[in-house]
């Protein structure tokens, strides 16, 4: 009796271990440190002009790297299967979040995104890519493998599965939207649709795809009609796809023109570090250092730097999916996928938007951008992603 259930045990208990995937740890690693260069580049001359201080956003962007360091400690540590138990109250919480900063948020530039704490703001929209990344790894999950044989089936699998996948992703999307939100909306959707699709083979996730992707672009259409600064950048894009020129380089063309000026100024090996002239208050607001921040890498450090990240972007595109298919552990499986989705597709929409393949629009660049938020949770996905890879063909059968 005492070897049965010492076999129980170890059948349910704890995942063999393996070590850790040290091609993406030095891959982040290398990302978090040329952020930290990048941030106190690109920053200098607005955290002079504004409080006095070169080095004020950077102290900042070290305030956050310790805080997501200690969430992305605290997810490599624990045991990931737990987390398939509290997805849905994490994500509830989330919403409360996102309902809440929607009344009580600071409104800034028309926008309620941010929560203010002990004098640093928080930005539920972005904590919502993980907790949907995992929630949506929870219930696919659980899906029986058996193959949609009938109608009969494929309307009970659609109701039961599919309709509650929609809802979700509904009420989510809304609520980011209504911020408004674009750019992280885009990055939900995105990873949701294919995870959605990755999750199985059978007709029930054909249609849900389908959905998924009708439900955004539906989405896409109602921002851009609901928010006419939205349909005015699209509108630049095109005469920039069309005409070869920026439409209105003074008014709503303004940003993507300096964006330009500075990468078409740069050649393939760039003006060298600490050349940039954009950064000197060219760029609207704060975007040299958040959602600019490649323009200024590209303009210093000219297209080579390009290539290299696009290829180290690609680099764990390749090593999430080949881990992910060497994991037995569907939960796990699905995290290690859905993580990579998400972190690859934000950093080459970020990049895209850079070089005007697509419209401007506010998406941080992975471990570059300054930004709370969006460094904490980026950082608390890599240490969950590291901690499941761990687990590559040595789950326990």
């Amino acid at each position: 009796m005492y070897r049965n259930s010492k076999a129980l045990k170890k059948k349910e208990s704890a995942l063999s271990q393996g070590p850790v995937n040290r091609t993406l740890l030095y891959i982040f690693g290398g990302m978090i440190l040329l952020g930290v260069i990048m941030v106190f580049d690109a920053s200098v001359y607005k955290a002079s002009e504004l409080f006095g201080d070169p080095f004020y956003f950077l102290r900042q962007h070290i305030i956050w790297l310790v805080l997501g360091g200690i969430a992305g400690f605290a997810m490599y540590t624990i045991d990931y299967r737990i987390l398939s138990k509290i997805s849905f109250a994490f994500l509830l919480i989330i919403v409360i979040f996102l309902i809440f900063v929607l009344i009580l948020g600071n409104d800034i530039n028309g926008a309620k995104r941010w929560f203010e704490i002990a004098g640093l703001t928080f930005q539920p929209a972005e904590f919502a890519k993980l907790a949907m990344v995992i929630y949506l790894a929870s219930i696919l999950s659980k899906e029986p493998d058996r193959k949609i044989t009938s109608n009969e089936m494929l309307l009970q699998a659609f109701k039961s599965r599919l309709m509650t996948f929609l809802a979700i992703l509904i009420t989510i999307v809304v609520l980011v939207m209504m911020e408004p939100d674009m750019g992280t909306t885009m990055i939900i959707g995105l990873t949701s649709f294919l995870i959605f699709f990755i999750s199985g083979e059978d007709r029930i996730h054909t249609i849900g795809s389908i959905l998924v992707a009708g439900v955004m672009g539906i989405a896409g259409v109602a921002a851009a009609v609901v928010a006419p600064y939205r349909f005015e950048r699209i509108r630049t894009f095109m005469h920039l796809l069309t005409q070869g020129k920026v439409d209105n380089p003074t008014g709503e063309g303004y940003q993507i023109s300096q964006i330009l000026i500075g990468i078409g100024s740069s050649g393939f090996w760039g003006k060298g570090f600490g050349q940039s002239r954009q950064r000197f208050g060219y760029l609207v607001e704060n975007t040299a250092f958040t959602d600019s921040i490649f323009a200024i890498l590209l303009e210093e450090l000219g297209f080579a730097s390009a290539i290299m990240l696009v290829i180290l972007w690609l680099v764990v595109l390749w090593q999430g999916f080949k881990t992910s298919i060497m994991i037995e552990d569907k939960f796990g499986k699905l995290l290690v996928a859905g993580i990579t989705i998400w972190l690859v597709t934000q950093a080459l929409l970020n990049m895209a938007a850079n070089v005007a393949l697509i419209p401007l629009t506010g998406i941080p660049l992975p471990f570059l951008t300054y930004g709370g938020s969006n460094t904490i949770v980026t950082l608390a996905a890599v240490g969950l992603l590291l901690n499941v890879t761990r687990y590559a063909k040595t789950t326990t059968k």
